[in-house]
């Protein structure tokens, strides 16, 4: 610290001493072979071996020093990698600025490619978003996102689902490198390897930037990227032992030459997964058990390439497909044993067969201006999904259910500096998604849906920063439009039609004590459009005694939000507490009713049941005990009213729900390490349900061979076998159950690392800090 205030004074005073001089030395900094830009360069001004100034050059290799005298100087630059750069240079009244191209030329002996992994999970509070930089705790603590995710502070990942909810809340929108993604993100998590992953952003508040969908904010992944210079990549491969063995594979590629930068992605799991499962009905006169037992057999393949094109140091093309294939083979056996009334047992088996094909096409182009920071940016996106459901019951009946939908996506987004401390941010958007649903009853047209929603958007904001303060403040004005048509044989046409303008503001504000303490107050309006999922009339599954399906008539939830952070740096690390409330309006949820047509039968669909105030407290830190021994912990408790009707009956419930996480790490050496984490999830009330509470215990640990390119991992999950999901619920019936999956397993791995470049980071591009709006995603 001494040393950064002594260098601080320093300049300030040699800053002062020629702030009348006149003379300029400018340049720009390349690779002599590349001709790249050399990012962060140490460039040095001496005079007579003095040190008379001194600065680095930006990410685009670009310097300017001014406040010189006329007179010789010695301009010496330096930078990991490369031979150092000497040259003299002079300044007279008649030149009085000097510009220089400055070619480096690289060090004959190359430095290995090495990728760095922290030690430990570090998490960071921001203006906007909380971060998790993933270490190698949380790589060794499960093998997919979705396992890591349950490890990540107000995150929870359903186990059986892979339904994802933040603080309590399944309506959160789920981001790859800051883009949504056209993968269903129950899917998505469950083929995107740990090892990929570099942070893991918690957006609870977005600002007006941002597509206002999500109650509970956006989960943005964050991949690794690979943009060394050269050839690099890695491999990774892992198999989960639980009653059958599951694998999971990928493979990172990216190559970077010049002008182009080409990389591409394939990720591959495959395997069998059993869950099962029973309800029981204790109304009276009324009294069953329902047991379910579920087989399935998922292969899923997911690939990305993309190309980047430098035209100039300005402008930049960017292209990139990605597919997605999935095909899914259930078996699934559903028995109905009658108590009161006697009656014969029903017993019924499914034999099913998925198909999932998902593309997505996307042309990216931005304009850096002169002006740091000034920017203009394009996006295109279009993707199209084809998936087919054919299933044979022993009743006998057959299903057979064809998906189609298609989504565009334009977006031009524009920031421009205004000043040093004034930044204006704004964007145009557009979005047309089209959904059509035909299903086929044992070979016979019984009904289809087509569903269209437009989305025309356009936000600004504007961010102020002054001594300890940052305050930005903004709004995204949106025009939305959805129209609707179910058709049914010897049924009416069903016709829904919605038209909205509404106006979603934001503001943030941060105060910056001192290093160690930092608050951050936000507000925000967002909105839960429903998923075609939730409005598809058609059924989705069906057992003896329950049908899924969705609501066309389902309208879009509001929802304000006001939230206030606080983090503390210790000498042990750091500590963010934060408190948040949420108005909910037309709260769209889950509900289970009495089919009209059959009254043993019952509907498991959605509604908007009224509104909803939510509130709640987190505390999460990062603690370095001692050198061997770290941990992340995290609490967090949440209180809500929900009110609504079920069954015609008003129903208010006060839920209150704890969370909570801790993961340790005990490093025996430099390149192994151990881990224990547990976590424990609270009850949680809804109108209908009680879901139970359940904990789980889970052990791992990595080795790091093949001097640092190679890590081998392994871990128990669930040791004490104790994860799984119960139930209770008084209406529509009295009703308790409880769903057993494939919690406890083992799990081994394997990563390496290789590549042939140096180790200088080399930014692909701006948007790549995934601060952008956009589309696409992994």
């Amino acid at each position: 610290m001494k040393l950064k205030l002594f260098t601080f004074f320093l300049l300030s005073i040699i800053g002062i001493a020629h702030a009348e001089n006149p003379g300029i030395i400018s340049g720009r900094v390349t690779n002599k072979t590349t001709k790249q830009p050399v990012q962060y360069a140490s460039i040095v001004i001496k005079d007579a071996g003095k040190v008379v100034s001194g600065i680095v050059a930006d990410e685009n290799g670009n310097f300017q020093i001014k406040n010189l005298e006329l007179k010789k100087y010695t301009l010496e630059v330096e930078f990991i990698g490369y031979k150092k750069y000497v040259t003299s240079l002079e300044l007279n009244s008649g030149k009085k600025n000097s510009s220089i191209e400055i070619l480096l030329e690289e060090e004959a002996t190359e430095l290995q490619s090495v990728d760095i992994v922290k030690e430990h999970s570090i998490i960071e509070q921001k203006t906007d978003r909380k971060v998790i930089n993933v270490g190698k705790d949380l790589l060794s603590a499960g093998a997919t996102a979705a396992e890591i995710m349950n490890n990540i502070p107000s995150v929870s990942v359903d186990p059986q689902t892979n339904a994802v909810s933040l603080r309590g809340n399944s309506n959160v929108r789920v981001f790859v490198d800051g883009k949504p993604s056209t993968v269903d993100a129950a899917q998505l998590l469950q083929q995107i390897p740990s090892t990929s992953i570099k942070q893991i952003e918690l957006i609870t508040n977005p600002s007006a930037k941002y597509n206002p969908e999500g109650m509970s904010g956006i989960i943005n992944i964050v991949l690794n990227k690979n943009a060394k210079i050269g050839f690099n990549g890695s491999v990774n491969s892992g198999v989960t032992f639980g009653e059958t063995p599951k694998t999971n594979s990928s493979f990172d590629m990216n190559y970077r030459s010049g002008k182009v930068n080409m990389y591409a992605n394939y990720g591959l799991t495959d395997g069998k997964r059993h869950n099962h499962g029973q309800v029981k009905t204790l109304e009276p006169n009324d009294e069953n058990t329902q047991s379910f037992d579920f087989l399935n057999d998922n292969t899923s393949h997911l690939a990305k390439v993309g190309l980047d094109f430098y035209l100039n140091d300005t402008n930049t093309i960017s292209v990139y497909t990605t597919q997605n294939i999935n095909n899914n083979n259930g078996k699934s056996q559903v028995t109905v044993d009658y108590l009161i009334p006697v009656k014969p047992s029903i017993y019924q088996t499914v034999d099913s067969k998925y198909n999932n094909y998902t593309q997505t096409y996307n042309l990216d182009y931005k304009k850096k201006f002169k002006k740091e920071g000034h920017t203009l940016e394009f996006e295109g996106n279009y993707s199209n999904n084809k998936d087919s459901e054919n299933s044979i019951y022993n009743d006998p009946k057959t299903n057979d259910i064809d998906n189609k939908r298609n989504n565009v996506l334009l977006n031009l987004d524009y920031v421009n500096p205004l000043t040093e401390t004034i930044k204006l941010e704004a964007g145009l958007e557009t979005r047309i998604e089209n959904t059509k649903n035909n299903f086929l009853l044992n070979g016979g047209y019984n009904s289809n849906f087509d569903y269209e929603r437009k989305i025309y958007s356009a936000y600004t904001t504007f961010s102020k920063q002054w001594k300890k303060w940052n305050a930005q403040a903004g709004a995204r004005f949106e025009k939305y439009t959805a129209d609707a048509l179910f058709k049914k044989v010897n049924e009416a046409d069903g016709n829904f039609n919605e038209d909205l303008f509404t106006i979603y503001p934001s503001g943030f504000l941060t105060y910056t004590q001192n290093d160690n303490n930092s608050f951050n107050f936000s507000v925000s309006k967002r909105v839960d459009r429903p998923s075609i999922g939730q409005v598809n009339p058609i059924r989705q599954w069906s057992t003896p005694l329950i049908d899924s399906e969705g609501n066309p008539e389902l309208s879009p939830q509001f929802t304000n939000s006001v939230e206030l952070n606080y983090t503390r740096k210790t000498k042990i690390g750091s500590i963010t507490s934060g408190v948040f409330y949420r108005q909910i309006n037309d709260e769209i949820t889950r509900t289970l009713t009495q089919s009209v047509e059959d009254p043993e039968k019952q509907i498991l669909s959605y509604s908007n049941l009224g509104d909803n105030n939510a509130y709640g407290v987190e505390v999460s830190g990062n603690l370095d005990f001692t050198k061997w021994y770290t941990a992340n912990i995290s609490f967090d408790a949440y209180k809500r009213k929900i009110k609504g009707y079920v069954e015609m009956d008003y129903v208010e419930v006060d839920v209150t729900t704890f969370n909570a996480r801790m993961s340790n790490t005990f490093k025996a050496n430099k390149n192994l390490r151990f881990q224990l984490t547990g976590m424990y999830r609270g009850e949680d009330i809804g109108l209908q349900f009680i879901n139970k509470p359940t904990w789980r215990v889970d052990a791992g640990s990595s080795l790091t061979i093949l001097k640092g390119s190679g890590t081998i991992t392994a871990r128990v999950s669930d040791v004490f076998n104790s994860m799984h999901s119960s139930f209770e619920a008084t209406k529509p019936k009295l009703q308790s159950g409880e769903f057993h999956w494939e919690s406890q397993t083992a799990y081994v791995g394997f990563n390496y690392r290789f590549g042939t470049g140096k180790n200088k980071a080399i930014q692909r591009k701006e948007r790549d800090k995934n601060e952008t709006q956009g589309s696409g995603g992994f």
